[in-house]
Parts: structure tokens; sequence; C-alpha cells
């Protein structure tokens, strides 16, 4: 094998600028790291950068073989390109979605050959793809300020997205390598097994690529071996394991992996995978169709967010990068990620981590919010695209669901063109839904499949924004409508896979791409750091119904992500006080692909933002929640572990002082199916100027605490809490010690260095010390702690 990564010659077609560029990477990371353009993460500089996009670019190097039966492995390549050896095309890719093999052998020289690849401007291309379709086929400009990114087989939100930088990068991100040719190759490896507590019956067919007849191959699985004959190019081994340790979802049991070898001649081909059953289950019952996954058995609540590219520019992507936000979405207490349409099939190294952690993934294939072709040779790009990606992919335990594409069925209501047409259209999209289902099913007969998220459905074509009763909802009328917070317990869903409320990002990343003299959110640099329309007013807006308004920037992006929390809280709170009627909630998004006010949990970097603190306490697998009805406050416990927990609560009322008397207690035992109410507060029991303030433990005997108001918190005179801390250091850690004189809210901790602190966005009351930690990410310096909380952030009394 010959190894093509590493230093390439970089050129534009018009020979401005020629430098070198490191593959795999991307064209614009290697312009500014060769300094040739600004970060375009920082200041207005993304669109003094748009232009790279426009442009035709090259790379070309050398490379020595004494070899020449060789055949060239391009993987990720973005998108539309040229590759040449020694002159003569031997491809060319137009789909950055599959992998290229291509038999150079005739072209090849005995000693120095030269590769290049010419990537053609993607906007130019879509533009004339565009054009010669028999109809014209909407795209989301309000999403997408560069056009037509649906005519490509490409990241869609490269093209800019209501959250995304628009850049439309280009380059190669994956394998780049010369191998020798084979008469027979190890190909697709398909793992199918049936799952129990007492045996796992498991079937390995090894699909061979060229002459295998006749042959033999080795499979090893679970410390088991069989030496199978290839007939018709197709190997067939089973397996069966008595009382198999089973595969669990993070937080109800051991993510257990067994080793599966495939050995033909000097060909190894290895996997990990873990023994589980899981079904999607969607039965008709009295409100509609319900949509839950069982797992080993076992009805599962799914607690999440979902997932878009780990950064906008792929040469930025790193294995650590992305093994941190997979680790942060565990430790926040999640067992689910939704791999979102518009993004990429990830590498395969984020399917080992997620099998790894006990991470499941919702799995869109990449269409998003656009309407897409539906011509023959589009289709065949679809076709062959779904089927190299499911076989890749589909022996991995983490990977729940396949679903069809992310919004589309919507899409088809949003444009002037689909509206008139609906019928052109509507036939247009299910000739692409069916090529994908056929694809799959064809590839992995077995798999979850799920036509479009939202859906009603399968078949069914209704408004799932909307619509509570029936299959996965995307819930937005809180953000996108601007309706209250308490309206997320006006709906009912069976399956929430998207809802979402805008914050800031956190100072610290503010700092890296505004000076403070843009600290202002209606200034040119924070407005073009919001790419939703409105977005900010609308952050702004919501303040003024909840909170008193905030003293001063740094305050304001505080409140942001406090109110940013409170609205998922809510909602996640009350969908899983319903459960078993709602099975899932995954909130929009788990992270960020640049510096930008969004809906993220996670900073770009990794940072946590407060809501992902909160998130860690209302998905904990044990919880009670506080659940406003018309005259009471019930106290509901929640338990998403196998077998029962017993979980007891104790409701206070608490003055804006911190004094506190006792309201009542409770508790009960738990199932996993049903949700039980330990306490019912009336609300007539709290007088003017408290707040129910709550702790409840489970079998553990950890304590926890939460509040809850029926008013807005803006009404509350709240006073000066005088929050007093003390840092010492700690292993590799810092001890962070707290206490205050009255009631405080929402206390905040931010740090001058990269790390994390253990808790955040808590409640403290005077007489009680509260202590945490702060995991510093390298410095061994003592951080500069600043302490926020709702007091002092909206009168300004530190």
């Amino acid at each position: 094998m010959i190894d093509l990564s590493g230093e390439w010659l970089l050129r534009d077609q018009q020979r401005s600028y020629s430098l070198p560029m490191m593959l795999p990477g991307d064209v614009v990371s290697a312009l500014q790291h060769a300094q040739f353009v600004p970060d375009p993460y920082s200041g207005q500089n993304e669109y003094e950068v748009r232009w790279i996009a426009e442009r035709d670019w090259i790379v070309s190097r050398t490379f020595h073989t004494d070899k020449t039966d060789l055949s060239l492995i391009l993987q990720d390549v973005d998108t539309i390109a040229e590759v040449s050896i020694n002159g003569t095309v031997v491809a060319t890719t137009q789909n950055s979605f599959r992998t290229y093999t291509i038999d150079v052998s005739e072209v090849l020289l005995s000693g120095e050959n030269e590769i290049t690849v010419r990537f053609a401007s993607s906007s130019r291309i879509a533009s004339q793809l565009q054009e010669e379709q028999p109809f014209y086929v909407p795209w989301h400009k309000e999403n997408c300020p560069l056009a037509n990114g649906n005519m490509l087989r490409k990241v869609q939100c490269d093209f800019g997205w209501d959250w995304n930088i628009a850049l439309a990068p280009l380059g190669v991100y994956g394998r780049m390598e010369l191998v020798q040719n084979r008469t027979a190759a190890i190909g697709q490896i398909r793992v199918d097994q049936i799952c129990t507590n007492e045996r796992a019956n498991v079937t390995v067919t090894v699909a061979i690529i060229g002459q295998g007849g006749g042959r033999n191959i080795s499979v090893e699985f679970a410390g088991e071996n069989r030496i199978i004959e290839i007939v018709d190019n197709t190997a067939t081994a089973e397996f069966s394991l008595n009382n198999p340790e089973l595969w669990w979802p993070a937080g109800l049991g051991d993510q257990v992996l067994h080793d599966l070898t495939v050995t033909l001649d000097d060909q190894i081909q290895a996997r990990r995978v873990g023994l589980r059953s899981i079904d999607l289950v969607t039965e008709t019952d009295a409100a509609g169709l319900g949509f839950k996954f069982r797992v080993n058995d076992h009805d599962t609540f799914m607690r999440g967010a979902d997932w878009i590219p780990a950064d906008a520019l792929p040469g930025r992507i790193t294995k650590e990068k992305t093994r941190a936000l997979l680790q942060s979405a565990v430790d926040a207490n999640m067992n689910m990620i939704r791999v979102w349409g518009g993004g990429r099939y990830e590498p395969d190294y984020f399917y080992d981590y997620c099998d790894e952690m006990g991470l499941l993934i919702w799995h869109d294939f990449m269409f998003a919010c656009n309407l897409y072709p539906s011509t023959p040779a589009f289709l065949a790009e679809v076709d062959a695209e779904v089927r190299e990606q499911t076989a890749r992919l589909g022996h991995h335990a983490s990977i729940a669901l396949w679903c069809g594409d992310n919004e589309l069925i919507g899409a088809l209501t949003w444009f002037e063109e689909s509206r008139k047409d609906r019928d052109r259209y509507l036939v247009s999209y299910d000739r692409l839904n069916r090529t994908v289902e056929t694809a799959l099913k064809e590839t992995l007969p077995h798999a979850n499949w799920w036509p479009s998220s939202p859906s009603p459905g399968p078949m069914n074509f209704g408004d799932a924004w909307h619509d509570d009763s029936s299959g996965d909802m995307h819930f937005w009328s809180v953000w996108h409508e601007g309706k209250d917070f308490s309206h997320y317990r006006d709906v009912k869903p069976r399956f929430c896979s998207e809802f979402g409320f805008q914050s800031f990002p956190s100072m610290n990343v503010i700092r890296d791409f505004a000076d403070e003299k843009d600290w202002n959110i209606a200034s040119p640099v924070m407005e073009s750091h919001q790419k939703n329309a409105g977005g900010n007013a609308r952050i702004a807006e919501t303040m003024f119904r909840y909170f008193r308004f905030p003293v001063g920037f740094e305050n304001f992006v505080y409140i942001s992500q406090v109110q940013q929390g409170l609205a998922i809280k809510t909602a996640v709170d009350y969908w899983r006080s319903i459960k078993p009627h709602c099975m899932g909630a995954l909130y929009w998004q788990l992270n960020d692909t640049w510096p930008v006010a969004s809906w993220s949990s996670l900073d770009y970097g990794g940072n946590w933002k407060l809501l992902h603190h909160m998130a860690k306490q209302f998905f904990a697998p044990e919880v009670v929640v506080a659940v406003p009805t018309a005259d009471d406050i019930a106290l509901i416990a929640i338990n998403d572990r196998r077998g029962e927990r017993e979980l007891r609560v104790t409701a206070y009322a608490v003055s804006m002082s911190g004094t506190q008397r006792e309201l009542g207690a409770g508790h009960r035992s738990i199932n996993s199916i049903e949700n039980a109410v330990l306490l019912n507060v009336p609300k007539q029991d709290l007088q003017i100027g408290e707040i129910l303030y709550f702790e409840w433990a489970g079998p553990d005997g950890v304590v926890h605490g939460d509040h809850f108001t029926n008013e807005p918190y803006k009404t509350l005179d709240l006073q000066n809490p005088e929050i007093e801390f003390d840092i010492v250091r700690s292993g590799e850690d810092w001890e962070v010690t707290l206490t205050c004189q009255t009631l405080a809210l929402f206390v905040a901790l931010e740090a001058d260095g990269a790390g994390r602190f253990s808790d955040n966005a808590f409640t403290m009351l005077p007489g009680r010390k509260r202590s945490l930690r702060f995991a510093p990410d390298l410095s061994d310096k003592k951080p500069e702690i600043t302490v926020r909380n709702l007091f002092t952030a909206t009168y300004g009394t530190a």
C-alpha cells in the first residue's frame, strides 16, 4: 500500500496562489494556514473568503512505485473532481459520500509518477446542474446563501444554514492510497443477529469482490473460528452463543463488544460487534401511532440531542475533538444522538466511539430541508451512496434507526413551485425516498427504517410539526412561532426528535471572534454570528417576558443561556412525565460547527453551555420533576433504569431571603414503564414571595435539588445572595466551595481558562455549602473564577 496523504501542492486555476497543502484536508484551511486568507471564523471574515468556493482548485504531488498493478482509493472527495495520473484522466468524482476505487495499472510508471486532482467550483457546477433539470428543484434560500446545494451529493450545510457559516469547502477528507490489485478481495461484511438473554444467533455474511469461488475464508467471532468455502462470491458463517453478554445503551448496562475477524489470504478485516436487539415499535393506539425503541426487550426512553458536523471546515475535525463531543453527550446522561441529514456520514471512528460509549444513533440519510432531483443519474448516485454507507456501518451496535431524510415532507409546502404543483414534486420525492429505502433494505434487510423526520408514519404526509398524535415530531412553535415556554406542556409527542431554543455562545468563545467594542447584540460582528433571521431579537424579547433585563453584555449572554436551559427543561420534564405515551426527547442541537449564536448545548470547541449542565440533571435516569396542573404542582418520579427504584422527595416553600418551611414529603418504588406522583403541592400553599424548592434522592442516597416557580422570574424581589467562595487544589482539579446569605438562583461559575465545572446553573440556599470541581484542560495555573447568579445579573450588584 502506498499512502498518498501528506503534503501536496495547491494552486488555483488562475495560478494566483501556489502553496503546500496537507491532505486529507480542505482548501480553505490550507489557505488560512499559509496566511493567504484570515480566519473565516473571526469577525466578519466569512464574507472575505467566500470567493474560494467560486474558483477551481488543483492539488498535485509525485510518488514513487516499483509496482504498477495497483488501484487508487479515494474516499470523501469533496465533490466534483477530475483525477489524473501522469496526465491521463482516470476518474471523475461527483459524490462526496462515496469511495472511489480506480484501477490505474495502465497509466502507472515504474518509478516516479504524478497525481493531480482538479476540483471544480461547487457553486458553478450546482448552478449548471439546476439548469439541466427537467423542472426547477427548489432549495432553502433562507438557510443557504450559496445557491443550489441540493444539486450535489455534498454536505448540505456547507452552503450555509441557520447556524452555519457558508463556505462550501472542498478537498479530500478520507483515504488516499494505492493498493495492490487482487483477484479476490473482502467486500461487505454483514452481521445479522437474533439475541435474547439466553442465546445469541449470529450470521456473518461476507461478500467477495472479484473471483473468490472455490477458496476458503476464515471468520472468527467471540473466540470461535469458522473456515468457510466461498460459493458464488459469498461466504456465510454462523455462530451460536449461550447466555451471551449483551450490549446495552448508556445507563442500562455494559457496552460489551466482541471481536470479529475475517481473513482471506493476507487480507484481514476486523470489526467489533455488540450483541443486542433493537426494535422500532410503532403500534396504533387510542391517541394515534406510537413510536418507541425496544432494546433487549426493554422499552427505552431516548434522551439526547441532534448531531451536526463537528466543524464547518473538515480540515479542523479531529478524532480527539469528536470523541470529546460524544463523551460530553454521555456525561450529560444522553443515550441517543441523531445524526442529522444535512451533515455527513461520519468516519468509522465516530461509530466506534458510540459503540464504546453506549450512545445509540438515529441516523438520517443525507438530505435536508430542500427538494431534490429525481433524474435517473441522481437516483443512481443515491442508490450507490446508500448501499456503500449502510454496508460500511451496518455492523455497529449503536445504530438504532435509519431515516430517509430531514424535513423533506415539510419542504413540499415551503416553496411556491411545490405548492402550485404538489403532485409533481410529491412523486419526485417519493422516487427519491423509495430509492433510499430499497437500497437500505437490500443491503441491510433487518435494519430499522423510518421514511422521514418528522413523519406521522409510512405513506403519511401530514403535518408532524403540529400533530402530536403519531410518529416522530419536530416541535418548533416556541422558538419559530414565539410561544411561551409553557406551550411545551400543550403537546404530547410520541417522540420528539427536534425542538430547541437559542442562546449566545459563552464569553470565552465570543472573545475569540469579537473585540470588546463589538460586544453588543446589534453590532455587525455579533449579527454575522447569528444566522437565524430575527434570532437575536427573539432572544431579547423572550428575556423581557421572563426576566428583568440583564446589566451589561456579559450578563446578557449568561441570561440567554439560563433561558435556553429553562426552555428545554420545561419540555423534557413534561414529556418525560407522560412516559410511556412519549418515549423520546432529542433536542436541537448538541454541538456547533463554528462560533455562533445557536440552539446548541456545547459551544464550538466543546465547552459546556449552561443548557448542557442542566441537561445532565434533567436527563438523569432517575429524577423528580415539577409539573403544574390547574391547582397543584405535581412532583413526579421518573425511572429510566431497568428494574424498580425507590425515590423520595421533600418539598419546601422558600422565601427570597432563603427561609424554608416544609410543605410535605413522599416516596414510592417505581418501575421503568410508568411514572408516579410522589407529592401534590397545592399552589395556594405558596405565599406571595415564595417559590417551591424540592429535594429528592434515589437508592444511592445522593440528594438532588431543584426549584419551580409558576410566575416569571422578573416578578421576584430577589435579594443579594452575597456569594463567597474558596478554591483549593485537589489532585489535578480545583475544588470550589461556595456559600450564600440568601436564595441564589442559577448560580453559574466561569473560569478564565478552558475546562469543565462538575456542576453549574444550580440553586443555593443559605446555611448550605455547595462544593464542586473544576477540571482544567491544560493549565496548572489557579483559575480566575467569576460567579454569576440571577440577582447580580439583573440588579447589577456583585
